[in-house]
């Protein structure tokens, strides 16, 4: 009897034995596997967090450029509007695109300092950049009884008028600064004259709304080529010369 139950003992210990050792060795493929799967996402987030540093570095080293731009005869850093304006005002007249005469070598001159300054950010690199000159239009607005203003009339609507009006004003800054010999090198900066009209971010509002007739040259690398550098950046530059 007891040679009977050592006969069934010792198969089933063995077959106990191999089912643990399979347990055992599923746990560790899936351990291994969770193992690898983890040290995947370590080296991604290492790599990711190494890139981030990187774009930090960048945009801390080009906001430190920009701010060459700083200078009280041609440029403020406007802090509401986080971006740097003219720190004189050239006045476009209602409906019109024509710079003034007299502001035009002052002009000129600002331009030239933007572009002696930006020729200095980060010269070495390939990092392109997209330069906007957008042109503005100011609305039509009338004081109400409580002081406050009311742009509800048809002269507002948005329209093709309204947007190449804009668009000129641009246009005028662009050709001033080219006939000037004021010319920002290709690849590495695209210029592109814009007209929002009505539009755009940040606009002076009731009493000030007037400001709005003029133009603001915005300054942004591209994306395409920020990946090619492993920076990508949000600085920008932003200047409103007109009223």
């Amino acid at each position: 009897m007891n040679q009977d139950r050592n006969n069934f003992f010792w198969p089933s210990y063995v077959d106990l034995m191999t089912a643990l050792f399979l347990v055992m060795l599923v746990l560790f493929v899936l351990s291994y596997k969770m193992f690898q799967d983890k040290e995947a996402s370590l080296i991604a987030a290492k790599a990711k967090l190494e890139v981030q540093l990187k774009e930090k570095k960048k945009i801390d080293e080009i906001k430190e450029a920009l701010k060459r731009l700083d200078d009280p005869r041609y440029f403020f850093y406007n802090k509401a509007f986080k971006r740097y304006e003219l720190s004189f005002k050239i006045a476009f007249a209602a409906n019109s695109s024509e710079l003034p005469e007299a502001d035009k070598p002052r002009l000129i001159d600002a331009g030239r300092f933007l572009l002696r300054q930006l020729s200095t950010v980060n010269a070495p690199d390939s990092i392109q950049y997209l330069l906007v000159i957008e042109g503005r239009t100011a609305r039509f607005n009338q004081r109400l009884p409580d002081g406050s203003y009311s742009y509800d009339t048809p002269k507002n609507y948005d329209g093709s008028i309204t947007r190449q009006i804009s668009y000129l004003r641009a246009l005028a800054v662009y050709q001033l600064w080219r006939d000037a010999g004021i010319v920002f090198p290709a690849p590495r900066y695209e210029v592109m004259p814009a007209g929002s009209g009505f539009g755009g971010v940040n606009r002076y509002k009731n009493e000030e709304e007037d400001l709005n007739r003029r133009f603001i040259i915005q300054i942004q690398p591209k994306i395409g080529s920020l990946g090619q550098t492993s920076d990508m950046s949000a600085a920008q530059a932003s200047t409103p010369p007109a009223d």
